[in-house]
């Protein structure tokens, strides 16, 4: 896979969010309060509300336009909502995230 460095894991606050611009699409990378990194498509699947100005809570994001769940792990709608944003892999290594850029590229065939 290609790997492509977006920032270090102390550049994200604790339970906050990070926007990495891409020309596939804008991707929300979190931190949650245990110190795990996901990264999903900043685009809620209800009305595309930005994803990463929303509140993070255990691995999960509320959107904040209208307060849909959104899973970190799988990127699909918690609840009775039914959505689904694509999940992005992410790896940690010794603080630097990196970003699997080949997903991307998959992703907008």
């Amino acid at each position: 896979m290609n790997w492509h460095p977006i920032g270090d894991i102390s550049d994200i606050p604790l339970r906050g969010s990070r926007c990495v611009k891409t020309p596939q699409m804008n991707i929300a990378v979190f931190r949650t309060s245990e110190h795990e990194v996901y990264a999903i498509e900043n685009r809620c699947p209800h009305k595309g509300g930005p994803l990463s100005e929303g509140i993070v809570h255990g691995n999960a994001v509320t959107c904040p336009l209208h307060n849909w769940v959104i899973s970190l792990e799988t990127g699909k709608a918690l609840g009775a909502d039914n959505g689904t944003v694509r999940t992005i892999p992410l790896k940690n290594e010794g603080g630097t995230l990196y970003i699997a850029l080949e997903s991307l590229m998959m992703a907008a065939e």
